[in-house]
């Protein structure tokens, strides 16, 4: 066998390779996560709950859910376990914001938008928009005809303007 032969075998070996290497990293992560539990710390179920941990064995963690609400989980159903800023954040809506002088965004947009009059556009004033419709363009070269030229020239663009509107003009051949 030749080297082409083989080369794709070779490339899907080492895919497949990098994959597994990479999974495998993924769990050792997740394995270290959840061992770094400790009583007290805020988790996040898999099932998205929320909850304090208050023993941890194992194989199994005892999660306090509320006043008098205690849930046995196992250990792999724990999805993250999270800090204390963000568990009180999440759970009880407790901002702990290390920036209190920054900026405050506001909840609309109106703050967004400039007051200056010199930028502001006039709702009274048309707005061009470089388009114009085919029976305007020729509405606009019979005005801009010369005034000396008479209205033999007007009167047969209007003709020719009424005889496209009645067979479809040419662009419907």
């Amino acid at each position: 066998m030749s080297l082409l032969t083989l080369l794709p075998f070779i490339v899907l070996i080492g895919a497949m390779f990098l994959m597994t290497r990479s999974a495998k990293k993924k769990q050792q992560q997740a394995i270290d996560m959840r061992n770094q539990m400790q009583p007290g710390s805020g988790v996040r179920t898999i099932g998205g709950m929320y909850a304090t941990v208050k023993e941890v064995s194992d194989d199994t963690v005892l999660l306090d859910a509320g006043p008098g609400v205690e849930l046995l989980f196992a250990k792999n159903s724990i999805g993250a376990v999270l800090t204390d800023d963000e568990y009180n954040r999440i759970v009880h809506g407790i901002e702990h914001d290390l920036k209190s002088d920054a900026d405050v965004v506001p909840d609309d947009a109106s703050s967004l938008t400039e007051t200056d009059d010199s930028s502001a556009v006039h709702d009274d004033a048309p707005v061009d928009l470089g388009k114009k419709d085919p029976v305007d363009a020729s509405a606009d070269t019979v005005d801009a005809a010369p005034a000396d030229a008479g209205t033999d020239a007007a009167d047969k663009a209007k003709t020719d303007e009424q005889a496209k509107k009645s067979d479809g003009g040419p662009e419907a051949k």
